[in-house]
């Protein structure tokens, strides 16, 4: 099914989690040989593998014994989980020539909003992990962009993250476009994906289409997202068919791929590889959680649909917004209760490593 997925409709499934366990058992690997193309991560899944496990004691322990802070350690345990699964997904890199294989990691959550301080974060990363078969993960907040169009241009592979509105995304777009002509020579060394996160948004429209209650908005609900996406993916059409990216491809430039993240349904009315099955289609990526990737190898269904009607994706965009939704209002709470999350589950991490490096080094 995930092989279908990628040899038949050119998209590459991806799995949306990590943990320490899975690296050491070769439950990542059983992933990989089923298909699976890359991994996601961000800073709660870090929160919830290293909370709720011990596999994570030993070396721990050990950082706090040897003078590290508690937030020292927590970027050693981080590093050594991501090299780790890098390490497992490298045959996919080679074999796929850089496209798939890529393991993402997210900068600190909490400089979302400080451009200088995120370029500074991207390129420590970077160059800790020194790993070609990595993503640094950098938020696509209004301040992220120009962080963004900076690391591309110094060569760092990037996955833009928490993308919530189609003009946000081709903010990010144009970044990407504009780092690759100011960076001299071959562009081959350099990759990005583009997060579009889909479920959330459904989650906030159709709550307030809820609370209008007429037969139109009824009929609205579940489907805002899939048409965010799919028009998302116009819009990467036309970027990545234009002379400018012409251009670049001819100095060997990669595409940006459009990447589906959030991916699982919060409603539990709606099918649970919704998500999946209404945006398959070339060049793109899906992250998925590893129950709704499980979902979709049992019973997800292998179409193309994310090109299927623009048309329709347009018209549902325009009826939610005539029905007096702002979806740019949307986008922005969606961004900020994005950002507050990891922020939120970075800090939370750090006092339970604390009463942790406690108890272990009593």
């Amino acid at each position: 099914m995930l092989f279908q997925l990628y040899e038949d409709f050119g998209q590459s499934p991806w799995l949306d989690n990590l943990r320490r366990e899975w690296v050491n058992s070769g439950r990542l690997q059983e992933w990989v040989d089923n298909g699976v193309r890359g991994l996601t991560s961000n800073p709660s899944i870090f929160e919830k593998a290293i909370s709720t496990s011990d596999a994570y004691d030993k070396q721990f322990k050990e950082l706090i014994l040897a003078n590290n802070s508690v937030e020292e350690a927590y970027w050693e345990l981080v590093i050594t989980d991501i090299a780790g699964a890098a390490k497992v997904l490298d045959s996919v890199y080679q074999k796929s020539a850089g496209t798939d294989g890529y393991v993402s990691v997210e900068v600190d959550p909490r400089l979302a909003r400080d451009t200088n301080r995120t370029i500074q974060a991207a390129r420590s990363l970077n160059n800790r992990l020194d790993l070609p078969n990595i993503y640094i993960k950098i938020p696509g907040t209004a301040e992220g962009i120009p962080a963004i169009r900076q690391m591309i241009s110094e060569g760092v592979s990037v996955n833009v993250t928490l993308l919530f509105s189609v003009e946000r995304y081709e903010q990010v777009i144009e970044a990407f476009l504009s780092g690759l002509e100011e960076r001299e020579g071959d562009l081959s060394d350099v990759s990005s994906v583009a997060s579009f996160f889909i479920s959330r948004t459904d989650s906030e429209v159709d709550k307030r289409l809820e609370s209008i209650g007429s037969d139109t908005a009824t009929a609205l609900k579940g489907k805002t997202a899939v048409a965010q996406g799919q028009l998302a993916y116009r819009s990467f059409l036309k970027a990545f068919g234009s002379d400018r990216w012409k251009a670049l491809e001819k100095r060997g430039a990669r595409l940006q791929r459009p990447l589906w993240a959030s991916t699982s349904t919060k409603d539990p009315q709606y099918p649970d590889t919704l998500y999946v099955d209404s945006l398959i289609g070339p060049n793109t990526v899906n992250t998925l959680p590893d129950a709704t990737l499980k979902a979709f190898v049992d019973h997800g269904t292998l179409r193309r649909t994310i090109d299927i009607d623009f048309d329709v994706a347009d018209r549902v965009i325009s009826d939610v917004q005539e029905l007096g939704i702002n979806l740019d209002e949307v986008a922005n709470l969606l961004e900020l209760q994005g950002v507050e999350a990891f922020e939120n589950s970075f800090e939370n991490l750090l006092e339970t490593l604390t009463a942790k490096g406690r108890t272990l080094t009593e």
